[in-house]
């Protein structure tokens, strides 16, 4: 029972690392797979659709960090691991945002550049309009990045 406050804490920021990375590896693959369908057409439109492949897979970056500062605050990556359980559910919560929509995000963000990628097949002139669709959705996954930075930060200072 002593050690339940990590145990939760260290939940947390696998969920972070997990869920993004799952919602990366699923919206990457499907960007892929449209990217693939382009080339095989035209080549030269390869470095376009790329680009727009690679955009999912931020989410599993961001979610890899967050589990990064995760380990480093509650002392997993040196230091003392000795957290209350109420730090751990604090911690728990504090990667949530992340994981959840660091989720969501990269398999919509996925949808809008699978349709972006449909635009530069018919008019690569047209990329970097196309490039804004899967760049909004991109805008709530740094929104959660930043609300479980400083929630896991925030939680360190707590004095429980």
């Amino acid at each position: 029972m002593d050690n339940l406050g990590i145990v939760f804490a260290l939940t947390g920021a696998a969920l972070a690392a997990l869920l993004a990375g799952i919602g990366s590896a699923i919206g990457v693959g499907m960007a892929g797979e449209a990217a693939a369908g382009v080339i095989t057409e035209d080549d030269s439109k390869f470095g376009k659709v790329l680009i727009l492949q690679l955009l999912p897979g931020t989410q599993g970056i961001y979610g890899l960090l967050i589990a990064f500062i995760t380990l480093s605050q509650i002392g997993v990556l040196g230091g003392s691991s000795d957290i209350s359980l109420e730090k751990g559910l604090l911690y728990l919560a504090a990667c949530m945002p992340m994981a959840i929509v660091g989720f969501i995000s990269a398999k919509r963000q996925a949808r809008a550049s699978v349709a972006s990628i449909a635009v530069v097949a018919k008019k690569p002139e047209a990329f970097g309009k196309a490039m804004i669709f899967p760049a909004m959705v991109e805008t709530y996954a740094i929104l959660a990045l930043l609300i479980s930075i400083l929630s896991v930060i925030g939680v360190t200072g707590i004095q429980i």
